[in-house]
């Protein structure tokens, strides 16, 4: 199963990275199980945000930027404001990164 490698650049993903090189930089780990720990994040978060979340977000702001390479999509929205079934929040700047999931299948 292809993955995209776009959740490590995440607090969590980005947590994950640093351990992992402490570990390989102490020699408590080797760098190809490391990349395989990486691998198997990529693959998790892929079929857990998939499998595990049902809830829909409408979000509305400012469009800023927004540009489109290699079947990825960036978008750079000011003052967003993202609401939910329960809540709204407003947000100052963000950016979303979209990419097609047809592209795992291949």
């Amino acid at each position: 199963m292809a993955t995209f490698e776009l959740y490590r650049k995440s607090t969590i993903g980005m947590c994950l990275t640093e351990t992992l090189d402490e570990m390989v930089s102490n020699g408590t780990l080797s760098p190809e199980l490391a990349i395989q720990v990486l691998v198997q994040f990529d693959k998790s978060m892929t079929e857990g945000l998939e499998s595990q979340v049902k809830s829909k977000v409408s979000i509305q702001g400012h469009l800023h930027t927004y540009r489109f390479c290699d079947n990825v999509w960036t978008f750079i929205l000011h003052n967003a404001s993202f609401k939910n079934e329960d809540s709204q929040e407003t947000v100052g700047r963000v950016k979303i990164v979209a990419c097609d999931s047809k592209l795992l299948s291949q």
